[in-house]
């Protein structure tokens, strides 16, 4: 991580003709909860965020592993919304003012995918606050509220069947979460698609968690990564929280506001 401040970052960004920034949701504009649907953004990111997205040649979008009928509840992102939205880490598009983009439907992978699950859910059903999600292209094993041996259990279950059964599947880990999906695309791919589809020249990303960073990494020389929280990251720009990120997106705000008098 090659650190720099983030005033200085945010200024250079401020400056670009076309910018987007994308932003995950959960952990960085909203509190993990034990129960997903529950999470909101909290009240600074979301005058943060709409302060950005009223702004010119500015674009805002959602990129997050949850699916796009998940993301829009938790996000509660209505059809007038000028926010765009990357679900189920990119495989899923909303573009604000068109909809929804359709993926196209592999009929075999999702019924293998539902009988996957279904196999996991018995095997793990005896452990305590161990929990699957079913997710648009695949699902994922939640232990957020499990004691650390069962959680340690229900993860190893999961893992052995999916090994055997669908050894091609993507795995990807969160906050207290392991997700298998039998797309492969990653933020990355996200990021790069709506780069072009909104024709920005620069991007601002912001994440917390170990997906983001494909993302993160993914970043040129005249866009700017965010991590939010501790960890390893190949972001430029590290926040301690979400109020610290809520604070930077206004702080940015207010930096193109003016650039663009």
């Amino acid at each position: 991580m090659t650190t720099e401040p983030v005033s200085t970052a945010l200024v250079r960004v401020a400056a670009a003709d076309r910018l987007l920034v994308a932003l995950d949701f959960d952990g960085t504009l909203a509190p993990l909860r034990d129960e997903p649907m529950l999470v909101r953004a909290l009240p600074e990111a979301v005058d943060a965020v709409a302060a950005l997205a009223a702004l010119p040649e500015t674009a805002v979008a959602f990129v997050s592993g949850r699916s796009i009928a998940d993301l829009r509840v938790i996000a509660e992102h209505r059809d007038d919304s000028p926010i765009h939205l990357a679900g189920s880490h990119g495989a899923e598009l909303w573009i604000a003012g068109r909809g929804p983009l359709a993926p196209p439907d592999d009929v075999d992978a999702r019924r293998h995918g539902e009988a996957l699950r279904g196999r996991v859910e018995r095997a793990i059903a005896g452990l305590d606050g161990a929990w699957v999600e079913a997710k648009a292209f695949g699902f994922a094993v939640h232990t957020r509220v499990a004691a650390p041996d069962a959680a340690a259990e229900a993860h190893a279950i999961a893992d052995r069947i999916v090994a055997e059964h669908a050894p091609h599947w993507r795995r990807r880990t969160g906050h207290d979460v392991v997700e298998y999906s039998y797309r492969h695309e990653g933020k990355d791919a996200a990021i790069a698609a709506l780069r072009v589809r909104l024709g920005a020249t620069a991007v601002l990303f912001a994440g917390d968690d170990v997906t983001d960073e494909d993302a993160l990494a993914s970043l040129g020389p005249d866009d700017l990564g965010i991590r939010v929280g501790s960890g390893p990251t190949a972001a430029t720009v590290r926040v301690a929280d979400i109020a610290g990120l809520a604070a930077a997106l206004r702080a940015l705000a207010r930096l193109r506001s003016t650039h663009r008098e």
